[in-house]
């Protein structure tokens, strides 16, 4: 629906700030962690100043959809981005690493309405062919953010305090609002609207359960213990009567409805399969290069950063064919890139050096580019205006679900690969021991025949990792070939 009122190239300006302010968030607090925690203490609650950010921003994306459906973008927006900015505020003002964490769940509370609400603006005012080449501009962002993030949060951390970390989003942020406000002017809706409270919250809880099971389990409670039980348990029965629930209601939370279509359904199954891939490549990555391959911290950063250039150029050219070749052709152009990177990862050794791991993440990130945009531009075109919202937050939330049970999947293989290897070996070495690898220093402080028993541990245990990679970008690739074919599915529908 093409809205004559409103002044696109500005709105699309205000959207991609949106977008910016929320994906250079992790990047920046990354950089700036070891300064914070080295003020506040409680290092042993480091991982959840990403995992509070992570864990709402995931739960509510699905509903913040949802009521982008109901009642407009821009007043959902307005509000998730109100949240973000007081939960920024917030953390730059925390005194512990206790308050942080709950201000991270603030921030990631508002963040779960960016993203979606942001890209389902672009499907609104843009018609499919438009929509296909803008994706392009909306990908770049992630780019930018990956290389402009780590070095605006030192330079914060080294000039400033770690605190402006945080703030530098405030003044960015009400700069986008007031650009959509503004400048995108929306259809009035209907005011009597019945909104499915036991639905959201039913959807929130179980969500919140089954995350923080996949987030903590293994760490802060065994996975066979009384409590990891009675997790998964709930989570899961909440999640079932959720189901039953929207089966039954007026104007359900989720609308099962969309995902009979058979695109939808596949490309939020490929969101979920990439999500493990993302998480792999991004956590482990940095780890290899540093640890196994003794390379300096920038280093490490350069070769992840060539994905988050893959990304954006892989999404540009897909804008272009998707109109062309429809969705098979780009999304499984995509999955054999997918399948090229990760076999160059599996093949990498120590000595394949840090250009073969800048390629590898290259054709990953155009995997990624070519397959995110097609689906996200197919899905919004095979949905009417008012399940706009929800169809793009599905195939979000499917993401970053792949991504967070892929943490724990991932992370579970690497422990036991290397717990396996030191006991093997008749090794004194504990997990924690593998951190003595991450530095020149701390390297030196140990002998050379443990620097390299680690780092054998480590290279085979990350092997078995990158093993799984391939297996997900095969896995990705077959459900892919279960698109309909055709260029007729990317058609206008405006």
């Amino acid at each position: 629906m093409k809205l004559k009122e409103t002044n696109r190239p500005l709105v699309l300006l205000s959207v991609m700030l949106a977008m910016f302010v929320s994906a250079v968030e992790a990047t920046i607090v990354t950089t700036a962690m070891p300064v914070i925690a080295s003020e506040l203490g409680g290092f042993s609650r480091y991982s959840w100043i990403f995992s509070a950010y992570l864990l709402m921003s995931t739960v509510t994306v699905l509903v913040y959809g949802k009521l982008a459906d109901m009642f407009g973008r821009k007043p959902i927006l307005f509000i998730g981005m109100l949240l973000f900015l007081i939960g920024s505020i917030l953390c730059g003002l925390a005194t512990s690493m206790e308050q942080l964490i709950i201000f991270r769940l603030l921030q990631g509370l508002g963040a779960g309405a960016v993203m979606p609400i942001a890209t389902t603006i672009i499907g609104d005012i843009y018609t499919t062919e438009e929509r296909a080449k803008i994706q392009g501009y909306l990908s770049s962002v992630w780019g930018i953010s990956a290389v402009l993030g780590p070095a605006i949060g030192g330079g914060i951390v080294y000039f400033l305090s770690w605190e402006y970390v945080f703030w530098v989003n405030v003044p960015l942020g009400i700069l986008a609002m007031i650009g959509i406000g503004l400048f995108l002017q929306e259809p009035a809706r209907d005011k009597h609207v019945s909104i499915d409270y036991k639905g959201a919250i039913l959807l929130t809880s179980s969500l919140s359960l089954i995350l923080y099971w996949l987030t903590e389990g293994g760490q802060s409670f065994a996975r066979t213990s009384l409590l990891s039980l009675l997790l998964i348990l709930t989570g899961t029965g909440l999640l079932l009567l959720f189901v039953r629930v929207e089966q039954k209601a007026e104007n359900p939370m989720m609308p099962f409805s969309i995902w009979k279509n058979p695109v939808i359904l596949y490309a939020n199954l490929v969101s979920f399969t990439t999500g493990f891939i993302l998480i792999a490549i991004s956590t482990y990555l940095p780890t290899f290069v540093t640890g196994v391959m003794e390379q300096p911290a920038i280093i490490a950063g350069f070769t992840l950063t060539a994905m988050s250039i893959g990304w954006p150029i892989a999404s540009s050219v897909a804008g272009h064919l998707l109109v062309r070749y429809g969705t098979f052709t780009v999304s499984f152009c995509g999955g054999l890139s997918l399948i090229l990177g990760a076999i160059l990862f599996a093949l990498m050794n120590p000595s394949s050096g840090p250009l073969w791991a800048a390629i590898a993440s290259f054709f990953v990130g155009v995997g990624m580019g070519l397959t995110s945009t097609a689906f996200v531009v197919t899905i919004q075109g095979a949905v009417p205006h008012n399940q706009r919202g929800s169809a793009t937050a599905a195939n979000m939330f499917m993401r970053n679900f792949g991504n967070t049970v892929g943490a724990a999947f991932f992370g579970a293989i690497l422990n036991y690969s290397l717990i396996n290897h030191f006991q093997k070996n008749s090794a004194r070495f504990g997990l924690d021991d593998v951190n003595l690898l991450l530095t020149s220093e701390s390297r030196h402080s140990i002998s050379s025949e443990d620097v390299q028993l680690l780092q054998e541990a480590l290279n085979l245990s990350i092997q078995w990792v990158y093993i799984g990679v391939v297996l997900f970008a095969i896995i990705s690739t077959l459900l892919i070939l279960r698109i309909p074919r055709g260029k007729e599915l990317v058609k206008a529908d405006e």
